[in-house]
């Protein structure tokens, strides 16, 4: 589970040229095949060793425990990708392969039940010199799978399915039993965390909240300074794999205004350049390289279904039907050089096998049904012609916004407002702390609309904690609270099956259920642009691929 903000992206609010069509607007930029990648490939012999290579991230991380509720960003899992074993890397295409510093092999050595047999790089250790093994893999099912509420995790799926961590007959082997098929097996264990530092809620909870107690990347901490919001890292001299080109990654919470200055002055190597008014600043400044690609990133609005008003499934149809998608997707593509195309699917990409548009009615504008269903519900207008209200309670909603989001986030949440306004629906905008959007906002409910997207999912099943029903205090990371048992019933019985294509159509049945539902207005499949310091190899957009920082340098 990988979410960020929009802060990332920074866009002012212009318009196309009279009369021109939808799709006029959208012939203009081609969307990249899914999947390609921009990084300036080149071979460790072309490239210098040492250098600094500095990147913005969009918040001060409140949990370094990718696994835990409050870890589950984008940023979260980047530093875990330099600091944590990750057992299986994707490649361009999503597929997942083996990282021989940390595996050998892992197969699926049984069917009946499903077992797959892990055997892991006898070199690999912790930072505390103990040997990665079986214990670590059975910490992290116990912390993740067998449902203990003290553990406050993020995404069970795929734990909850282990039926048994156990030693494997060989030495440095692990054996994981499943009760029963977990298509995505590949995705579990990644990034793998220490029992010395997993094994009890305490620790899960609260060890990796200030620090990162162990490490077993091919990088170590070299300092963390939460009071400057910059944590440095440094090649590890105890690891056992190909050595970092690198002698250190800086990582800098910056708000995207900064970061883009921060850029043009030097001070860091890259930064996002999705959006018209930055890509037209960076793509003639000196030293700088604009990559392009595609990934999966979905950009959407989350509906709050457990209190107020959008409790009701009704009003949040009526909040889909008075929302113009077009529009909104029109603002954040407007003078980029790839397409914004509108998405219809939750699980899958425009441009990834398997896509169905399952949006139906709700995905297009229709302000009278939108107007009938609110009268319907008993919201109506009031003297003023303007705010609908029901039972003398005026008919308005908060859409919370991170204080790191900037134009295009305000852009788009206007444009929200005033389209809802036209239906009778008073919006208020409220900017709350970036550092605390997650954990006090989004996770405890706090909102009735908000404006995020989740990226990197290219596992399905990653997405099951996005709309399964909740449990208590338990809300994965289904934010707005809807879900319904046949979502539940369709996607365990995806994450289960083993045939790619019935897979396939089991998500998009849901998929169907969770745009009924109104679960979310979902948007656009966010444009991949980064500006990157030129001469930096091995960087920028890597598909739906993982960048390997070991490989990432300065070419000679």
């Amino acid at each position: 589970m990988a979410w960020t903000t929009l802060g990332g992206l920074l866009i002012g609010c212009t318009h196309s040229a009279a009369g021109d069509t939808p799709e006029e607007r959208n012939s203009r930029a081609a969307v990249p095949a899914y999947g390609r990648t921009d990084v300036n490939p080149r071979p460790r012999d072309a490239l210098r060793q040492g250098g600094t290579l500095t990147l913005p991230i969009a918040q001060w991380p409140a949990q370094f425990n990718h696994h835990h509720v409050d870890g589950a960003l984008d940023d979260v899992w980047t530093i875990a990708g330099l600091l944590e074993p990750r057992l299986f890397a994707r490649d361009a295409q999503g597929r997942p392969q083996p990282v021989p510093d940390y595996l050998r092999s892992a197969a699926v050595t049984s069917t009946s039940p499903q077992t797959v047999t892990y055997r892991l790089n006898p070199k690999a250790r912790w930072s505390d010199g103990q040997p990665l093994g079986w214990r670590d893999f059975d910490a992290q099912w116990r912390a993740l799978g067998r449902g203990d509420a003290r553990y406050q995790i993020a995404d069970p799926s795929g734990y909850e399915d282990i039926a048994e961590v156990r030693p494997g007959p060989g030495a440095h082997e692990v054996e994981v039993v499943f009760e029963e098929p977990f298509a995505d097996w590949q995705r579990l264990f990644t990034p793998l965390y220490p029992a010395a530092a997993f094994s009890t809620p305490e620790q899960f909870n609260d060890a990796w909240r200030s620090e990162v107690p162990v490490t077993g990347g091919p990088f170590r901490v070299g300092t963390l300074d939460a009071t400057a919001r910059t944590l440095t890292l440094v090649p590890d001299p105890d690891w056992w794999g190909r050595r970092p080109l690198l002698d250190r990654v800086v990582l800098r919470a910056l708000d995207p205004a900064t970061a883009v200055q921060a850029f043009l002055s030097g001070e860091i190597d890259a930064v996002n350049a999705a959006s018209a008014d930055v890509y037209d600043r960076l793509k003639d400044a000196r030293e700088t390289d604009l990559r392009t690609g595609s990934a999966w990133d979905a950009v959407q609005i989350a509906l709050n279904g457990a209190t107020g008003p959008l409790a009701d499934a009704e009003v949040r149809r009526a909040v889909l039907h008075a929302i113009d998608r077009e529009a909104l997707a029109e603002v954040a593509g407007e003078g980029l050089p790839v397409g914004v195309p509108l998405l219809g699917n939750h699980f899958f990409m425009t441009n990834q096998p398997g896509y169905t548009d399952n949006s139906g009615a709700y995905a297009t504008r229709d302000l009278p049904a939108a107007e009938r269903i609110l009268g319907s519900r008993g919201w109506h207008r009031t003297d003023d012609g303007r705010t609908r209200a029901k039972d003398g309670r005026p008919l308005r909603l908060r859409l919370v916004l991170s204080q790191s989001t900037t134009r295009l986030g305000l852009d788009l949440a206007q444009l929200v407002q005033q389209m809802l306004g036209e239906a009778g629906i008073a919006v208020e905008l409220q900017k709350v702390p970036a550092d605390d959007y997650l954990p006090q906002y989004l996770n405890q409910g706090n909102f009735d609309l908000a404006i995020f997207r989740f990226v990197g999912l290219t596992y399905p099943s990653s997405l099951y904690p996005v709309y399964r029903q909740t449990d208590g205090e338990q809300t994965y990371a289904n934010y707005g609270r809807v879900s319904s048992p046949d979502v539940d019933t369709l996607l365990a019985e995806a994450a289960h099956t083993l045939d790619e294509g019935r897979r396939t159509r089991l998500y998009n049945q849901a998929d169907a259920l969770i745009w009924e539902l109104g679960h979310d207005i979902l948007l656009y499949q966010r444009p991949q642009v980064v500006a990157v310091r030129e001469h930096l190899a091995n960087y920028g957009v890597p598909g739906l691929g993982d960048i390997d920082f070991t490989a990432v340098g300065w070419e000679k």
